[in-house]
């Protein structure tokens, strides 16, 4: 496993209202999401980049505001449509 090295100026962590030791675990959560809405990661990739199940990261995505599902809001209301 590779690891990277992240520095934090201490006014970013003022303003976050966070401590390095959360914002260290959140990180990876947050990257993980923005990778996954990018369509850079998969689920399964991003859950492990993120550090839990691939069921915990879909349902953490809607406290992040993302979708789990790819689909377009014309492929969503083709769908509807065809339903």
């Amino acid at each position: 496993m590779s690891s990277v090295s992240l520095e934090i100026p201490e006014e970013i962590l003022i303003s976050l209202k966070e401590t390095p030791e959360t914002l260290s675990r959140e990180i990876p959560i947050l990257a993980a999401v923005k990778l996954f809405e990018l369509g850079k990661l998969s689920s399964g990739r991003a859950a492990q980049l993120a550090g839990m199940s691939r069921v915990e990261f879909l349902m953490t995505l809607g406290r992040y505001q993302v979708s789990p599902f790819s689909l377009t809001s014309q492929q969503l209301e083709q769908d509807v449509n065809n339903a």
